[in-house]
């Protein structure tokens, strides 16, 4: 039975889509359950990339959903300014006994975006409660997404998210990125060139003077970008760097947070710690908005200082540690103990890689590359129409029932953690179609 869609398209400025093209041929998507989302004419759609990277347990999971109804019950909203709630600081604590090494301190944001800027802050803020107030800068890396506040876009790297707002913060600078396909191209987990690459961060020292910089950002996984794994020591190698410089090292694991790379985190996958982790997405399986910053012991000792009733760290926001918030990650943190969710994704990992892999040799595809289930399938472009291929592969995607991210030239990959190995080749297989498809079709593919 096909459900209601909306009288009026106009008032709604829909993010990052396409507006006008998105309206003369609107796509939507009615309920979901499990694996599958339903679309307004009745279909069912495999869903691809976990909603956005964060339905890690597949959607409405009972348990969340229940915690949720009984949360929304008993306490619909308390301010954490200079008030509480019980559920945050018990949050608060699993998620402390579930962070790597020493990374026991939490603060509690609304998205992504918000856990990349309360983590910069904190890094800025630490140097300067500990008298080194010349640590000003922040190293960010070509080809990284942030998010979309102020702090995320400057220190991020991909121009068509920065061009449109004027010079961002001052005192940034920029990593290279670490896409080597002449070298690493159809890589099966983590490429075996490219740790020279951190050494970048020493020529920057040099240009900047070490003492001046205050922290490094880096997502583990580059996701938005195209899904770049780290080349094998990469990241050994910058937490060394940063190290000898008194430089702190921040995790971006918005996306590889929560079990997508077979581990708890990325940090625990590739054994290196950062100071400060920014988490959001799968905390609550995306249930409802949530991010956390996980901070390690010594730093937030460092805030703890002087009188004790002073503010410590000048920054918040109103739906930080939010009840039904918390009663949702407190939900998603049982389903993934229970159901061992991170357990799941690294047996079934290795099936992922192989169904990707052997799209090799389909028409366009320049390169694959996968870790976890984390994957991507870069393409050609059509000559002269960049970009244009992967949309109409994504869409082609749509139109036989599988949802998948059309990033650039890149076609992205994440399903929730509990895909069984019947779905992935089922994906695998409507993937491969579409690549043939749209290639006997032509650039003019992705139009509506």
């Amino acid at each position: 039975m096909q459900a209601p869609t909306p009288a009026a398209l106009d008032a709604f400025w829909m993010p990052f889509t396409a507006n006008r093209k998105f309206k003369r041929d609107p796509r939507f998507v009615t309920g979901a359950q499990g694996m599958h989302y339903t679309m307004s004419d009745g279909s069912q759609v495999l869903d691809g990339i976990a909603g956005l990277w964060c339905v890690n347990a597949g959607h409405r999971h009972p348990a969340i959903s229940a915690a949720l109804k009984q949360q929304i019950d008993t306490l619909d909203y308390a301010s954490n300014f200079q008030l509480g709630h019980p559920a945050a600081f018990t949050l608060a604590e699993r998620l402390a006994d579930w962070a790597p090494a020493d990374l026991n301190r939490v603060f509690f944001t609304n998205s992504g975006s918000e856990s990349v800027d309360t983590a910069l802050k904190i890094a800025l803020a630490w140097h300067r409660a500990r008298g080194d107030a010349g640590r000003y800068r922040l190293i960010g890396r070509a080809r990284a997404y942030h998010g979309v506040g102020f702090g995320g876009i400057s220190v991020a790297g991909i121009a068509k998210h920065r061009n449109a707002f004027g010079p961002l913060l001052n005192g940034v600078d920029h990593l290279p990125h670490t896409h080597d396909p002449k070298r690493n191209a159809f890589s099966r987990g983590e490429p075996l060139h490219g740790v020279e690459h951190a050494d970048a961060l020493e020529a920057i020292c040099a240009v900047h003077d070490p003492a001046t910089i205050a922290a490094v950002i880096v997502e583990p996984i580059a996701g938005s970008t195209g899904v770049l794994p780290p080349p094998v020591g990469y990241l050994t190698r910058l937490r060394e760097i940063c190290d000898r410089h008194g430089i702190l090292l921040i995790f971006d694991e918005v996306i590889t947070g929560f079990g997508r790379l077979g581990a708890r985190f990325a940090a625990d996958r590739f054994g290196v710690v950062p100071d400060l982790m920014a988490t959001a997405k799968g905390l609550t399986n995306g249930a409802i908005p949530m991010g956390a910053v996980f901070v390690r012991e010594a730093i937030h000792a460092g805030f703890m200082q002087g009188s004790e009733a002073g503010v410590e760290f000048a920054h918040g926001y109103t739906y930080s540690g939010h009840p039904l918030a918390c009663a949702a990650a407190l939900a998603t943190l049982q389903v993934h103990q229970e159901e061992d969710l991170a357990g799941q994704c690294a047996a079934i990992a290795p099936y992922f890689e192989d169904v990707l892999h052997a799209l090799r040799g389909e028409p366009a595809v320049a390169d694959v590359r996968n870790l976890g289930l984390l994957g991507a399938v870069e393409l050609s472009p059509f000559p002269g129409r960049p970009g244009v291929r992967a949309q109409a592969v994504e869409r082609r995607c749509l139109e036989q029932g599988l949802l998948v991210r059309a990033l650039g030239e890149t076609i992205a990959v994440s399903p929730p953690l509990v895909v069984s190995r019947d779905q992935l080749a089922g994906l695998a297989e409507t993937l491969r179609a579409a690549l043939r498809h749209v290639d006997a079709a032509g650039p003019d593919a992705a139009s509506p």
